[in-house]
């Protein structure tokens, strides 16, 4: 994992989280009951006092044994929509990655992939592919060119920039952004003081979440009594419908137009939750599956069961199981487990040395979660469903926290299960067993008069501490990297949402003072001081380049990954007579290999900076330490370290890059596809990679048959308007009506076939999800002559296909069909597909580049939403819910304005 510190200056997400356990104050329910989206976990930097700080994120999906999985996709056996993709998945929710002291770390909670027993339900293995990134091959790196064309829009902007007035937005921090607005009485009495917690009178003793609410405004939907529920648990909403209500009864807390602290050190005065959620227990497999080694079935230990399982559960993954390094870290962790538990044995009682990796069969462990997880998704919807609510119901407790009073969504409270550890490029301890997570290992934060939470039966927390200038509510340390995993509140939460705000006011408040910064560090490039010279040289890198700082660490527990600072000597590469080569692992062991056109005093500092006798192994910058950079960038501006490079450098590009972008007299598609361009080019900027994933082309292919098939339709459409009026072909020419030379009658035979299939497996749908609903409500059933009667569509679109292929003429569809309806159908096929091209074009370019990163952490989020209003784009093309929610004081604060500016 990157040694180098984060980019952001607060978390945007807890690890964990949970809920209060003890009885909290009845009438504040209102306040509480708005359900906050789904939240995505943040990776903990060391910092005991303000928990994590993160950058990168990865989508991810919970599992109901508390783990997250990576989502897999593929085209197998799915059937092709020609419906419109209204959004694409690039704001989809992260995970966020854990860090330590030095360094930032993989959360680590890629997937679980051993089924669980929870409630007597088993569940399936988590199926995640992780992505090992290596970089491209191209001649002409597009580094160079992003610099190149970020140094050619800061040269335009000095050009045009107008007064400093209008430029520079100045925001003193003693005042609130906007007034505070004035927020209505919802009737509550005035709180009294119980046990030392402030109390508010309620006409109801029932939990908070739980007790039944006031009549929704008549416009609202009809809300369903909540059922009784025990005290001092906060449980979530049973029904949307109530959710919906409460948020129209919640006194919501705009915490962007309230004034600010006086002592910011606070974050909160009173502070209860639940705890964490812990895995379940380990489920033994059946006695028929075994492990094999060198063609015999062996018993082993359950301990050592369940580490066998990690592996054998995950032989999809060929990325991580044929990596030799995580052959080899499993193989040893495997074998240590073995000789704790008493090794393995055949079915005769004799010992079996497992010495030889290679001989390990675990295909039967294999088979026998796939059967789990196929018999899982094969199971009916109502069940699905009476599972999930069952889930919600038990993970209900520990979901929301009260935080000085008001219901706060916690970010995720599950306490990582056991696995392997995957990590992210080439880092050396993946494959690595991570360990079971103990009560006694986790710390717990809160409130001096909350209840502390109970630990799980026989067990005791590691401590209890009340600390109100921490942000994390538990913490504990995972076994493979030494790093401290965090809990923290969701990403929309208030805490958050602050943080956000902060880091990227202190990057615009770096407009103030880089002009004089830039003037400094290119004088001192030729300072006959020599640790002058090298930190003027690392800033003019970090400045231009987006380069991380990077920071000290220890390279015998850690990985082999360094910033700008910790560069060494075989890391840069120099070409005469002013090129710069770059090759290093850099965070997260994702490699950096780039080339630079630097200025010429530059080029000739590296090249002393690399003087014999240095050589490999040995630094490039010798008399320069991040702390040092941080401390000298702090007399310029307080808080400015070599991290808030990135945010301004990003946020400045994106910025001039949407001003310039031609908007004019395009769609909507297109307004989102020179969005996504700008965001990739900042994305490039940042170093912001991922692998190919290895669905990609099956996912192209499909998005080309959907584009193949809408050019079809189209091509029956104008068949139909012939048929209408044959003397169109002499007025709009022949090759109007011309099918496209790639569809050829092979490829229409295969596609017709596809549509009957497709509308089949419709019908077929629409009826068992009508029976069980039938059921459900205690009705009877359709028969199969109902079904039957439903498929004579399908007979009847296979006999109108046959007539088309035989008479190459095609009968209108509809009612009372005219060629102007016909025309315009043409022109909405037109439309949906040149979105799709766009869309096509736009996954094509972004295959090896993460835009989430840079949009959610180095993006100020106002810019897009300026954007969205000044050019009529729905934010819901930029922002998923998740997104929205976290970002809601970016929308909210710009409003209208349209003009404002980074």
């Amino acid at each position: 994992m990157a040694s180098d510190s984060s980019d952001d200056d607060r978390p945007l997400a807890g690890t964990n989280g949970y809920k209060s356990a003890q009885k909290i104050s009845p009438a504040v329910d209102r306040k509480m009951d708005k359900l906050a989206s789904r939240a995505r976990p943040a990776p903990p930097n060391v910092s005991i006092r303000n928990g994590p700080v993160e950058d990168d994120a990865m989508e991810i999906d919970t599992t109901p044994n508390g783990g997250p999985k990576r989502k897999a996709r593929s085209s197998l056996g799915q059937a092709v929509s020609y419906k419109d993709e209204s959004d694409s998945d690039d704001g989809a929710p992260l995970a966020k990655r854990q860090k330590s002291k030095h360094k930032q770390e993989d959360s680590d909670s890629d997937d679980e992939p051993i089924a669980r027993k929870k409630n007597g339900a088993k569940l399936p293995p988590s199926i995640k592919d992780t992505a090992m990134v290596d970089s491209s091959d191209d001649d002409q790196p597009l580094g160079t060119k992003i610099a190149q064309r970020k140094a050619a829009i800061e040269k335009s902007a000095a050009k045009k920039k107008p007064a400093p007035k209008k430029a520079i937005k100045d925001e003193s921090d003693d005042e609130p952004l906007a007034k505070p607005k004035k927020r209505q009485s919802n009737g509550v009495s005035a709180a009294k003081k119980t046990n030392g917690v402030k109390k508010e009178e309620s006409d109801s003793d029932a939990p908070i979440a739980k007790k039944v609410k006031k009549e929704a405004p008549a416009k609202a939907k009809v809300k369903a009594a909540a059922a009784p529920a025990k005290k001092g648990r906060l449980v979530k909403e049973e029904s949307v419908a109530n959710s919906a209500a409460d948020e129209e009864e919640e006194e919501e807390y705009r915490w962007w137009d309230a004034p600010k602290k006086e002592d910011d050190s606070i974050k909160w005065n009173t502070l209860e939750h639940n705890g964490v959620l812990f895995p379940p227990a380990y489920e033994p497999l059946p006695k028929n599956v075994k492990l094999i080694y060198n063609g015999t079935p062996v018993n082993l230990h359950v301990d050592a069961e369940e580490v066998a399982t990690f592996f054998g559960s995950m032989l999809h993954s060929t990325q991580n199981v044929e990596n030799p390094t995580f052959q080899k870290n499993f193989f040893k962790d495997f074998k240590d487990i073995l000789k704790e538990t008493g090794g393995a044995k055949d079915e005769n009682g004799k010992a079996v040395d497992i010495k030889d990796f290679a001989k390990l069969d675990f295909t039967q462990i294999f088979n026998y979660y796939k059967g789990l997880s196929d018999a899982k998704k094969a199971r009916p919807a109502a069940e699905k469903k009476a599972e999930k609510a069952e889930k919600d119901k038990f993970e209900a407790p520990y979901m929301y926290c009260k935080w000085d009073g008001r219901k706060e969504k916690v970010g995720n409270f599950r306490v990582e299960p056991p696995g392997l550890f995957r990590g992210r490029g080439e880092h050396p301890k993946t494959g690595t067993v991570k360990k079971r997570v103990l009560p006694e290992q986790v710390t717990i934060n809160i409130g001096k008069e909350a209840k502390v939470p109970d630990p799980p039966a026989g067990h005791k927390w590691k401590a209890v501490q009340h600390d109100n200038k921490a942000t994390w509510l538990a913490m504990w340390q995972e076994n493979v990297n030494g790093n401290y995993k965090y809990v923290m509140l969701a990403a929309n939460s208030t805490v958050k949402g602050q943080a956000d705000y902060k880091k990227f006011e202190k990057a615009r408040e770096l407009n103030k003072h880089i002009e004089k910064i830039r003037a400094d560090y290119t004088a001192e490039l030729k300072s006959e001081v020599m640790a002058d010279r090298q930190r003027a040289t690392a800033m003019y890198l970090i400045d231009k380049f987006a380069l991380r700082a990077g920071n000290e660490k220890d390279t015998e527990n850690e990985a082999e990954t360094v910033g700008c600072c910790s560069l060494k000597f075989e890391h840069v590469t120099l070409r005469e007579p002013n090129t710069v080569i770059f090759d290093f692992l850099g965070k997260d062991s994702i490699r950096f290999y780039n080339e630079f056109t630097v200025e010429r005093q530059v080029f000739k500092n590296l090249k002393l900076f690399k003087k014999p006798p240095k050589a490999d192994g040995d630094d490039i910058f010798d008399r320069l330490t991040t702390s040092q950079l941080n401390k000298h960038l702090s007399s310029y501006m307080p808080g400015l370290t070599a991290k808030v490079f990135r945010t301004y450098n990003a946020s400045y590009t994106m910025s001039k890059l949407l001003q310039s972008l031609p908007v004019e007299n395009i769609t909507v598609a297109e307004k989102i596809k020179l969005y996504n361009d700008c965001n990739r080019e900042v994305a490039v900027l940042c170093n912001h990679k991922r692998t190919v994933g290895a669905a990609h082309e099956a996912q192209m292919e499909k998005l080309g048959d959907r584009i193949k098939g809408l050019r079809y339709q189209k091509w029956r459409t104008k068949m139909m308007m012939l048929d209408l009026d044959p003397k169109l072909k002499k007025k709009k020419g022949a090759d109007y009506f011309a099918l496209d030379e790639d569809i050829t009658q092979e490829w229409v035979l295969k596609h017709q076939q596809f549509l009957l299939e497709e509308q089949t497996t419709k019908i077929q749908k629409k009826f068992d999800k009508d029976n069980e609903k039938l059921a459900a409500e205690g009705k009877k059933v359709m028969k199969d002559e109902e079904l039957k009667e439903r498929l004579e569509v399908v007979k009847e679109l296979e006999a109108k296909f046959k007539k088309e292929n035989k008479t190459k003429k095609v009968e209108p569809e509809g009612k009372t069909p005219t060629v102007d309806k016909l025309e315009a159908a043409v022109n909405k096929f037109d439309e949906r597909i040149k979105t799709l091209e766009l869309q096509c074009a736009d996954r094509e370019g972004n295959k090896e580049v993460a835009l989430g990163t840079s949009k959610i952490n180095y993006i100020d989020p106002r810019l897009t939403v300026v954007f969205a209003k000044k050019f009529n784009v729905p934010i819901e093309k930029f922002f998923s819910k998740t997104l929205r929610d976290k970002f809601k004081w970016a929308i909210e604060s710009v409003g209208d304005d349209d003009t404002w500016e980074f």
